[in-house]
């Protein structure tokens, strides 16, 4: 069996969730990883085992013993490193946001189809049992027809020098953790906004959204609502409204091993408990399917396209203060 051969572009401090996946995976191996400093990725390379280290960017991309890279550069480095890493032959799994604007997605889509590479954006609770547990249930109509959506995703941010707030990086609430509670509600509405409407508070120093609320309006008669933050205890839930029950996930973004969904039905309440997995294994092995075998991602491009045109309407709402057409 061919096996993957990975590298990472830098030595960002999320590629810690990508090691244990990778390691363990029969088709995937880590091979290298990259800086603009040798050696800060030499030490980092001797730390952690990896074989093989390059002093730049470049210089991994144009190696032909790397298959797929993995991009967890600031916001802003998406776009123009995963579509160098096409443009060199190269499969990318890049971190979330794929991309600031929906006219950067069409450029990565062109790339890649150009190039004939797969690149995939990782939101890795896409490919959890818990997140299929959650549609199927939904789907199979075990709290009748769909209604409503609500989710949260906040956290403190102590270190005020954090990349995710600095305006030129791509930062802000929404771009970091207010995109799952978005995707989240997409997928499970199985349709697309029309409508949304939101609300920010930006950060006089950083000047990002620091805490963003937000309406969503959905084809097919959903409505969804969210907030993320960087100034609120940590909170992490998705509740799901039908006309005859609903579904509270407890754990929805970063589901581990022994997750628990509410089911309740009038005074019937049920707890789902779901055997997982490695948060991160899921999107490693839908890599390698694509890659090895041909098989559909489970966020497609177009997937991506979506929410990113979601995220960039809700921001011109906040900012011209009305609700804004899809």
């Amino acid at each position: 069996m061919k096996k993957l051969r990975w590298g990472l572009l830098s030595t960002a401090r999320i590629n810690r969730v990508l090691l244990p996946p990778l390691r363990s995976s029969a088709r995937n191996e880590l091979t290298a990883v990259t800086s603009r400093d040798m050696a800060r990725a030499q030490a980092y390379a001797a730390e952690r085992n990896i074989p093989r280290v390059f002093g730049s960017y470049e210089a991994m991309l144009a190696d032909p013993d790397v298959d797929v890279i993995y991009n967890p550069l600031p916001n802003s480095m998406h776009t123009e490193w995963t579509i160098k890493a096409a443009e060199a032959g190269k499969h990318v799994l890049c971190e979330k946001p794929l991309a600031n604007t929906v006219a950067e997605v069409e450029m990565i889509t062109a790339a890649a189809k150009k190039a004939g590479v797969v690149v995939m954006e990782a939101f890795m609770y896409r490919h959890h049992p818990q997140t299929l547990k959650v549609k199927e249930l939904v789907e199979s109509g075990a709290i009748g027809n769909l209604q409503l959506i609500r989710g949260s995703f906040t956290f403190k941010i102590s270190d005020e020098d954090d990349v995710r707030l600095n305006a030129s990086l791509g930062g802000g609430s929404i771009w970091d953790v207010g995109c799952y509670p978005i995707s989240y509600a997409r997928l499970i509405a199985g349709a697309e906004p029309i409508k949304v409407f939101g609300w920010q508070i930006t950060g006089a120093a950083s000047g990002v959204d620091e805490t963003f609320v937000g309406q969503l309006h959905f084809s097919n008669g959903v409505y969804a609502q969210f907030d993320s933050g960087f100034r609120t205890p940590r909170r992490a839930h998705m509740e799901i409204v039908g006309d005859e029950g609903s579904l509270t996930v407890l754990e929805p973004f970063q589901p581990y091993l022994k997750e628990k969904i509410i089911l309740r039905n009038g005074e019937k309440e049920e707890v789902i408990t779901i055997a997982g997995e490695d948060l991160y294994l899921g999107e490693v092995e839908n890599m390698a399917d694509a890659i090895l075998e041909g098989k559909p991602i489970r966020m497609s491009l177009a997937d991506s396209r979506s929410n990113v045109a979601t995220i960039t309407a809700l921001l011109r709402s906040a900012q011209e203060g009305k609700p804004v057409s899809m």
